[in-house]
């Protein structure tokens, strides 16, 4: 779904990049990670309720290594809906790479220098499937957007090494997460909090520190 002529405003604009693994493992979380994105998508528009001079705007893109699948184009948070069970469906590989290659470049076409960009990647696997993009290829593209004040962080399942993943794509910040129920609640509740930080940073134009998107005693 892509918002047309959406109409440029003197508001600041937070765009919301999610990235989320829909791969065939996912399905152990299934129930609890579609809570999550719904729960996500619920913050970003509490957050313009909250603070109309910020104009929130999503883009959710959902992946495995049948479909990219772009659930929500550059819309304002308020007219995004929440996803149905039928809507996330893990199943097939992970083109991770692929994934955030294409969801970068979509939404570097839509901004403008000065809008706030965040970018939450979320998965629960390594990269094996990509066919467009490559780990240098993704890593010089996150260093790119960064020079311009893009966000981003990288959330895995703690049977990765998400701390060594996220450096090798120039990821400045990252949070692993037990891949059960509880463990999934508790990570869509730091990321929740994590994300109002987040945009009371650029309600106040100050920069976050780099690396602590997701400190606790920040919230």
């Amino acid at each position: 779904m892509k918002e047309e002529n959406v109409k440029k405003t003197s508001a600041k604009r937070v765009y919301n990049l999610i990235i989320v693994d829909e791969s065939g493992s996912m399905e152990i979380i299934h129930r609890e990670a579609l809570a999550g994105i719904n729960e996500t998508i619920a913050t970003c528009k509490k957050l313009q309720e909250m603070h109309s001079e910020m104009e929130q705007h999503v883009t959710l893109i959902t992946f495995d290594s049948c479909h990219f699948k772009v659930h929500y184009d550059d819309v304002l948070a308020m007219r995004a809906q929440e996803l149905g069970m039928n809507e996330y469906r893990p199943s097939g590989g992970t083109p991770l790479y692929d994934a955030i290659g294409k969801g970068v470049a979509k939404v570097n076409a839509q901004t403008e220098v000065g809008d706030n960009v965040l970018v939450t990647i979320i998965t629960d696997g390594e990269e094996n499937s990509s066919r467009e993009y490559t780990l240098k290829m993704v890593k010089n593209l996150i260093e790119k957007q960064k020079k311009l004040g893009w966000t981003f962080t990288l959330i895995g399942t703690d049977n990765l090494d998400v701390e060594g993943m996220a450096g090798a794509m120039a990821i400045d910040n990252h949070l692993a997460f037990a891949e059960d129920d509880e463990g999934t609640r508790e990570m869509f509740r730091r990321e929740r909090n994590a994300r109002v930080n987040y945009n009371m940073c650029c309600l106040r134009a100050e920069a976050m520190e780099t690396g602590t998107y997701f400190r606790e005693e920040e919230v």
